[in-house]
């Protein structure tokens, strides 16, 4: 992707090193304390924005028979019918994201990418983890207002635990804790299975680290799903407040 030669054939040879450098930058950026005037941006757009959808505005919640809101609102955190959701007890919102080294699934089969880390970890900023007596490397339960064991239930009388290692970082906001996907599975060629009579056996390496979705708040309405957004249907995978124990 990085060939000097082109670069500066296309910007010509006193451009191409300044424009590398503000692309690998992801652009001009004034110093923080330029931006502002007062409590307002610099930087102002100054012009009016207007949103509004009007195929939401005549349209019923078919939960509720409300109409939808056709402009942008600030919603709480409610189940499917609108009741809102307050977990007390809870002090962390849990998230996830992805890593470069995997998917959602399928690559943790790739020994090449498992080989450069082996396992995910359940991250947080090191005031979060000090608070809760947690240090790089320690093991920690996590815990939610609809998984009070903090387990995955398979329903074949087995139970994951959701468990992983701690990762102290700057990099995670105060408050929030995370999980890499593609990480602690239980299937996918983790476990032992019988395949027309024969035993496949399992490679341990497949179940290292921790998947948490089953922490993941279930609707209090529904009881069988996660929280959505009634107007498009999506999951909502970051409204779900939870508390991590040692383990």
């Amino acid at each position: 992707m990085f060939d000097p030669e082109k670069w500066e054939r296309t910007v010509s040879p006193n451009w191409w090193r300044k424009v590398i450098y503000v692309l690998n930058r992801g652009g001009r950026w004034w110093a923080h304390a330029d931006g502002w005037s007062g409590g307002q941006v610099r930087l102002k757009y100054g012009k009016m924005v207007n949103l509004y959808l009007e195929k939401a505005a005549t349209t019923r919640n078919s939960m509720t028979g409300e109409w939808l809101k056709a402009h942008a609102a600030l919603i709480p955190i409610a189940d499917a019918l609108g009741r809102p959701i307050r977990d007390e007890g809870y002090d962390l919102q849990l998230i996830t994201h992805r890593t470069m080294l995997q998917t959602k699934s399928r690559t943790v089969s790739n020994y090449w990418l498992l080989d450069r880390q082996p396992e995910n970890f359940l991250e947080l900023h090191p005031n979060d983890a000090k608070r809760l007596g947690l240090t790089d490397g320690s093991r920690a339960r996590v815990i939610s207002a609809t998984n009070l064991e903090g387990v995955w239930d398979l329903g074949n009388g087995v139970k994951v635990p959701i468990v992983g290692r701690i990762k102290a970082t700057e990099g995670i906001r105060p408050g929030i804790v995370t999980f890499s996907l593609g990480y602690g599975h239980w299937a996918y060629g983790a476990n032992d299975q019988v395949i027309d009579g024969n035993l496949v056996r399992g490679d341990r390496r497949r179940a290292a680290g921790v998947h948490a979705n089953a922490a993941m708040r279930l609707d209090n309405y529904l009881r069988t799903t996660c929280l959505s957004d009634v107007v498009g249907g999506s999951a909502v995978f970051y409204d779900t407040m939870v508390t991590l124990k040692p383990a």
